[in-house]
């Protein structure tokens, strides 16, 4: 039963949490009582002015300032935010009230070296001396820093120099090949670029001396950095130790939208865009997000599953900046040791995706009898939906008493707009609300909003963290056609969404892969919830054939053998839980289901190549995770 309340916030929430004390101060300024969520909702999208100067001066990004001066044009594209503020990313994070020089700032655990502790001094001084070697390498702002690295505290510190100088920072991750990082990078032509001579995958070497080589031969930076991960004496241009210099740290004072890191879309059909963020509009973000509704805080230490080639990476980098730490973690993610990760850390929020979660159900795993986890707080899913089954996995293996937290959000914004909050019930299969500040509506085919109907996920006020730009898109063409294509001055972001009456949400799979039969239209991630709670059936894409005929195709990947029993039994399930116009036309076994370098499905280009697109065409090779999980699909379409 989707709805049925798993968790509650405790009787005194209003009192002991960063967010109801925030609620009080904004009631006070709004002149208005703010008794529960949707009032302080309510209130932050239909006064954005008043909700983020608020915001502003609660985590400490500047002073006051008139409600009229935090948002002075309210168009979209082309919101104008805090136009009279000076600000910087880094001096936010590094400066942070309630993080005093000894507390820990960084806890680092590597499948390739032992853990590392950094206090805030220490990071402070890592900062400062990258700062140095940035600044003799010519490096200043608006040049691109680029870094091929791991999930590591010195790419941390070098994130941070970048932004204290206002040059822009972009990042891939190890695992990333060459083309895909050729593909994103050469759009923002690095002035400087850091590379790792390899890393260890729980107990598998992975070196990159090819790689290395293909990448700064298409790319041809002025100044290479080796990070020598391994230790066997491989370097390209100069070693990681000899780089960095001794100096002051200091902050150049820039504009709110002044570009802080580039991140990339999945690029699955084509050249992943270049999203441009900027320092005040991430910083505002991130300090509502973390701070209101994660509830970190002062000794709070925060670990998030990631790469630096995923958006949550940029995400967990800012957990200084409302005094809590950041765990990282670089290697495999086991689905047993993340868990005893947990409790080594002493973590009081973890955060994963919903395929790991569901990946340690399907396992049968019981994280609460392998670790202590009573430290947690809260329980952070993304990536994709999580089915409902999920959150009983949740309550019943995990943990009873952390709050459950299923967020939806995206690259484009480098935030979640559908979460949780801890004044805000957890009810079974639904993101808890709407976040604050994001005023998310559902439309139907005419742009008609609408309360416990589906519809187009869309946006309809800015939100500080919407980009600044596109890369190499000067006159926002590219922009617009992204994000404005449909309805103008309003964001689609490409998601099936149902608002309940309750303020709650169900995201029910991207709208560009639709399961529309006889009428009856369905989202993906209804499907999948069904299909992969059959037992046997790990994993499984759906593909919606509509051009020439109407077929409905399954394709499973499953840890027993795919006979007409398991068939039948998926077919029975689909037609009991779903609809008989949604029972799959042909149900497939392959080795493998491909995703992206961010774990998402990829719905639109398995469809593509099954209609006879070409591979080279249908897909970017180089954004996939495993493009060996494509084979199959070849296969199928000839």
């Amino acid at each position: 039963m989707t709805g049925e309340v798993l968790w509650r916030p405790r009787p005194d929430a209003g009192e002991t949490t960063n967010i109801g004390a925030f609620g009080r101060t904004l009631a006070a300024r709004a002149g208005r009582g703010l008794d529960d969520y949707q009032d302080l909702w309510r209130c932050s999208v239909e006064r954005p002015g008043l909700f983020w100067g608020a915001v502003w001066e609660h985590f400490g990004l500047g002073g006051p300032v008139p409600e009229e001066r935090v948002l002075t044009s309210a168009a979209m594209p082309g919101a104008v935010w805090f136009p009279d503020e000076r600000l910087n990313y880094a001096e936010a994070v590094l400066n942070a009230p309630g993080m005093a020089p000894g507390d820990v700032a960084v806890l680092a655990y590597s499948d390739t070296r032992a853990p590392i502790e950094w206090t805030l001094t220490d990071l402070r001084s890592a900062v400062a001396k990258a700062r140095g070697g940035l600044i003799a390498a010519g490096v200043g702002r608006g040049d691109r820093v680029a870094a091929w690295m791991p999930n590591v505290p010195e790419t941390y510190a070098l994130m941070l120099a970048s932004a204290s100088l206002g040059a822009v920072f972009s990042s891939c991750a190890p695992e990333f090949g060459a083309k895909a990082v050729i593909d994103r990078l050469r759009q923002i032509e690095p002035a400087i670029l850091f590379v790792t001579d390899g890393y260890r995958y729980g107990t598998k070497t992975i070196r990159r001396d090819r790689e290395i080589a293909q990448v700064v031969d298409a790319l041809q930076p002025k100044t290479i950095v080796t990070f020598s991960y391994l230790d066997e004496g491989f370097a390209v241009g100069e070693r990681w130790e000899d780089f960095g210099a001794d100096g002051d740290l200091a902050f150049e004072a820039v504009p709110f939208d002044h570009p802080l890191y580039i991140l990339y879309s999945s690029g699955t059909t084509g050249l992943p865009k270049a999203i441009v963020h900027g320092h005040g509009g991430i910083a505002l973000e991130h300090a509502k997000m973390l701070g209101l509704h994660h509830d970190l805080g002062p000794g709070d230490r925060f670990l998030w599953y990631t790469t630096t080639g995923w958006m949550m990476w940029n995400y967990l980098a800012s957990a200084p900046l409302v005094g809590a730490a950041a765990v990282l973690f670089d290697g495999a993610p086991d689905p047993e040791g993340m868990w005893r990760l947990a409790e080594a850390s002493g973590a009081t929020y973890f955060g994963t995706s919903a395929p790991f979660l569901m990946a340690c159900r399907d396992r049968g795993i019981a994280p609460k009898d392998l670790a202590d986890l009573s430290r947690l707080r809260g329980i952070g899913s993304t990536g994709a939906p999580l089915p409902p089954s999920g959150f009983d996995y949740v309550y019943d293996a995990v943990s009873a008493t952390a709050q459950l937290q299923s967020l939806s959000g995206g690259t484009d914004l480098c935030t979640g707009f559908v979460g949780g909050a801890p004044t805000v019930p957890v009810r079974r299969g639904e993101l808890s609300c709407l976040c604050l500040g994001a005023k998310v509506e559902s439309f139907d085919a005419s742009g008609t909003a609408a309360i416990g109907r589906e519809g187009e996920l869309v946006i309809t006020a800015p939100m500080p963290s919407m980009p600044v730009a596109l890369w190499g898109d000067p006159l926002k063409h590219r922009y617009r056609d992204t994000y404005f294509d449909r309805w103008p001055g309003v964001w689609r972001h490409g998601d099936w969404i149902t608002i309940t009456e309750r303020g709650s949400a169900v995201i029910s799979g991207r709208s560009d892969a639709t399961l529309n039969r006889g009428g009856v239209r369905m989202g993906t991630a209804e499907f999948y919830a069904v299909v992969e709670a059959v037992p046997g059936v790990t994993d499984s894409l759906v593909v919606h054939l509509d051009r020439d005929d109407d077929r409905l195709l399954v394709f499973i990947e499953a840890a027993v053998e795919v006979d007409e029993a398991l068939k039948r039994a998926i077919s029975a399930a689909v037609r009991a839980e779903l609809s008989p116009r949604h029972v799959p036309d042909a149900i497939i076994a392959v080795p493998k289901i491909p995703r992206t370098l961010s774990g998402k499905k990829c719905e639109v280009p398995v469809k593509r190549l099954l209609e006879g697109v070409p591979l080279a065409e249908a897909v970017a090779v180089g954004s996939l995770a495993d493009p060996t999980g494509l084979e199959a699909f070849i296969v199928q379409s000839v």
